[in-house]
């Protein structure tokens, strides 16, 4: 039977205070600078999710006040509109497709550029890096026609397909570090096995790569549900619509429902966010385990 080795006498008061001394290097303006970027990121997300309570004359009364009274009504009218959930289903179609995609071609993207040497593998990963530096913005119209050709207009994959190629530089960004960080012993230890490197691939790189291929699944899964103008130029069928599309329901050639878009939006964001919030944690680790290799 083995036993773990203790610590050497010492050793755990000199690491307690080197976390303090760590703790005390970290000023106020750090505290402040956090204060300042929280606030600034949750103020709208919260004076959508009040305003949603308030009526279209409280609105324009008082833009910012609380709600008195509050009002149910928008978020209730929301909840049982058949359109909310079709956009829902559509947005979610949209954003699997997306996320599978990425994921996929991603991890068989960055492997070979983690673990071959060949001759031009860091000008390859070179346009990936510069793919970051192109939004989708940039190539909307060409983009629109080359889906017009290929007859992708009003499907979910002309929108899914486009969205996860504009997302796979970021991908393999954050996965090829990953990947690199592997230890080579595995890869020779599969191999006397009689593993090939495909079986490596499969067997053992892509159940150690989980917390990497989380991270950027859910990047693209955000990113895909909150997309707007691809969906706008590409889904003309208005059953097709997404959730960001479906803010334009609520605005008339005469009239515009401020309360019923802001309880729209609240309610839109609410998957993506307790998505987002359930995935914290493997996200900060898979970015951690990219910035360590």
């Amino acid at each position: 039977m083995t036993t773990a080795a203790a610590p050497p006498r010492g050793t755990r008061p000199r690491q307690a205070a080197r976390v303090r001394a760590d703790r005390r290097r970290v000023g106020p303006l750090v505290y402040v600078a956090a204060v300042v970027v929280a606030l600034a990121t949750l103020t709208p997300v919260v004076y959508a999710a009040l305003s949603g309570f308030r009526s279209n004359a409280q609105l324009a009364a008082t833009p910012v006040s609380l709600p008195s009274p509050w009002i149910v009504d928008n978020y209730i009218r929301v909840l049982t509109s058949d359109s909310f959930w079709r956009y829902a289903l559509n947005s979610s179609i949209i954003a699997l497709i997306t996320t599978g995609v990425v994921v996929v071609f991603g991890v068989m993207a960055a492997y070979p550029l983690a673990r071959y040497r060949f001759n031009g593998r860091e000008g390859l990963y070179m346009v990936f890096v510069l793919g970051l530096l192109f939004p989708a913005t940039v190539a909307i119209i060409p983009l629109f026609l080359q889906i017009r050709e290929l007859g992708l207009v009003n499907t979910f994959w002309g929108v899914a397909l486009p969205q996860a190629a504009f997302a796979l530089p970021i991908t393999v960004v954050i996965l090829r570090p990953f990947l690199m960080a592997l230890p080579q012993e595995l890869e020779e230890a599969a191999s006397i096995d009689g593993a090939s490197r495909i079986g490596f691939f499969w067997r053992i790189l892509v159940p150690l790569s989980g917390p990497g291929m989380v991270t950027v699944g859910v990047l693209a899964f955000v990113g895909s549900w909150n997309a707007y103008l691809l969906p706008l130029l590409i889904l003309n069928n208005p059953a097709m619509k997404t959730l960001p599309l479906g803010v334009a329901d609520f605005n008339t050639q005469y009239a515009s429902d401020t309360a019923g878009v802001l309880a729209f939006t609240t309610l839109a964001m609410v998957p993506a966010l307790v998505f987002f919030l359930t995935m914290q944690k493997r996200i900060v680790n898979g970015l951690q385990g990219a910035v360590k290799g």
